[in-house]
């Protein structure tokens, strides 16, 4: 066995996929939190302190664009992941069946 088929059946093993798309996801959902404390939870933290009514916190220095970017970039890579995944699968399905002939 070649250095390429060994490198090509490693690669296809599940547990170095799923590493992989595990540490892509915890990646882009680290943005989203750190996004929902810097854009979201700090502003109030902020205002909370030297704010006279309820009323100015719907008024303070939200970035609500930021958070909401983070979310949709983070739903984007999960589809975009799953889909490769689903090609693979499909893939590593055919080679089983061509195979067994």
């Amino acid at each position: 066995m070649g250095f390429i088929a060994e490198f090509k059946e490693f690669i296809n093993k599940g547990n170095v996929v799923d590493l992989a798309v595990a540490v892509i996801l915890a990646g882009a959902f680290g943005k989203i939190v750190t996004s929902l404390v810097d854009d979201i939870i700090m502003p109030v933290i902020a205002l909370a302190g030297n704010m006279e009514s309820i009323a100015e916190l719907k008024v303070g220095p939200f970035t609500y664009g930021k958070f909401a970017a983070a979310t949709i970039n983070f739903l984007i890579i999960a589809f975009v992941l799953f889909m490769v995944i689903k090609i693979m699968n499909k893939t590593k399905k055919k080679v089983e069946k061509e195979e067994k002939i």
